[in-house]
């Protein structure tokens, strides 16, 4: 039977009744003495602490009667998997979560979840460009080199990159809208481990097994903004779902960035209305680090690796924001062709020097 933390899991099943969600729950946590005397409970007893109708509070007590063996069949999936919980009763439950309308009254999680760090949310497309791709990585890597936790939701495109920037410096948090034992996006498998193996956390609302469905990433949003004290949007259309994220954070009084682009670019506009609204413009890392209170560490800046020639020529004719194809890079070459260009291009890239994406298009690695 279970032993640790058995109050989760009354919690957890009580979840699974329909009609019954985080604000019901919280609510008659404020009057009952405890989980357990909710899950025992008869429906008049419910109906008498007036957080909900008779008609509900029947439904709640015949679903408790009905699934007995459901709190340790949830417990004995979490032994198995390793997954850890904390529920909105334990003391290391992330104190500002508990500010936010309908605060998750359980929390499933994989590796090393803080209650009382700094975070940062970073969000942004599903359909990235390659400003905004360097933009997460550069951003991602410098505010967690500052101390800051960064917290994203595992989504392609910004989300993966912020959290690879995190990666390399610091911590960051995955927030998933699905069990925390599945990997979604597939491709991401392998991030998700390296988040929760390196002190930071793959968090969730949602048990184990619990397959990613439309409606869970809406309320997906509200924990990663909730975790955060502040919310960057990194590049969004005007109707992406990031600016869901930056509207619940503003909605919790929690301030809110935006990084500027090119006004000819669609990806920008939410951004930029964000900023006509009051959002605060982050050019920098450091735009966000001074409203921390922190600052942003300036090591002395190391050498470069040596370039030759034709290595030289080849990085004057690469940008930081827009990559270029092999013959696009031919063409800009202001001394015609170099019969190696593939070649070098490889150990350019061994050197950290450029980066290539997907699209076999080559940029540099670092904003000077």
């Amino acid at each position: 039977m279970m032993k640790l933390n058995e109050a989760n899991f009354y919690l957890a099943a009580m979840l699974r009744c329909p009609g019954i969600g985080c604000r019901y729950l919280q609510r008659l946590l404020e009057v009952m003495e405890s989980p357990l005397a909710i899950w025992q409970a008869d429906a008049q007893t419910l109906a008498d602490t007036k957080t909900m109708s008779l008609r509900l509070a029947r439904r709640l007590a015949d679903f408790c009667r009905q699934h007995e063996a459901v709190p340790e069949e949830i417990w004995k999936a979490c032994e198995q998997k390793q997954i850890h919980t904390v529920s909105i009763l334990e003391e290391n439950y992330p104190e500002v979560l508990r500010e936010i309308y309908a605060p998750p009254v359980i929390l499933y999680y994989n590796g090393i979840l803080e209650p009382d760090a700094r975070r940062v949310a970073m969000v942004g497309s599903r359909r990235y460009s390659a400003y905004g791709q360097a933009i997460a990585l550069e951003f991602g890597e410098k505010l967690a080199a500052a101390g800051l936790t960064v917290v994203s939701g595992a989504a392609r495109g910004i989300d993966s990159f912020s959290h690879l920037g995190a990666l390399k410096s610091g911590r960051t948090v995955a927030v998933l809208g699905c069990g925390v034992d599945i990997a979604y996006p597939a491709e991401n498998r392998k991030l998700l481990y390296d988040i929760a193996d390196s002190g930071g956390a793959v968090i969730s609302e949602y048990e184990p097994g619990t397959r990613p469905l439309p409606a869970y990433f809406p309320a997906r949003n509200r924990i990663i903004s909730g975790l955060a004290e502040g919310t960057l949007v990194v590049e969004a259309a005007s109707r992406s779902g990031s600016l869901i994220t930056a509207e619940m954070a503003l909605s919790a009084d929690r301030d809110v960035y935006a990084i500027p682009g090119s006004i000819y670019a669609p990806g920008c506009a939410g951004c930029h209305n964000l900023i006509r609204q009051g959002a605060k413009l982050a050019a920098e890392p450091a735009d966000v680090l001074v409203e921390f209170g922190l600052a942003a560490d300036q090591p002395v800046k190391k050498a470069g690796p040596k370039l030759t020639a034709e290595e030289a020529a080849i990085y004057q004719v690469l940008s930081y924001e827009h990559p270029l194809s092999v013959d696009e890079i031919m063409l800009s070459l202001p001394d015609g062709e170099i019969a190696n260009l593939s070649y070098l291009l490889l150990q350019m890239e061994l050197k950290g020097i450029i980066i290539e994406n997907e699209l076999h298009c080559f940029r540099r690695a670092e904003r000077e």
